[in-house]
């Protein structure tokens, strides 16, 4: 993997995880987050219901360091089985 980004570091970047719609879930994805970059702020995570309240979009905005740090973000997130879909 090359350590090349169209990304300048340290940046503002938005993880975006997708799941069903529980306190357990919504943990958990702050939690996969903050394994790479310490505690987040309350107000850097965001949280939105589907329409029909099953599934919520949960985005935790980082700062991050490099794109090291973003590619593990990214492995745990997708190999997370509560986790339905990342962006």
């Amino acid at each position: 993997m090359s350590d090349e980004s169209v990304l300048e570091f340290p940046c503002a970047f938005p993880i975006k995880m997708m799941g069903r719609d529980t306190p357990a879930f919504r943990s958990t994805a702050r939690a996969l987050v903050e394994k790479h970059t310490g505690a987040v702020d309350d107000d850097a995570v965001r949280a939105s219901p589907s329409r029909n309240g099953r599934f919520v979009s949960v985005t935790v905005t980082i700062n991050a360091a490099s794109q090291r740090q973003l590619d593990a973000i990214y492995r745990d997130v997708t190999d997370h089985e509560d986790v339905l879909m990342a962006l």
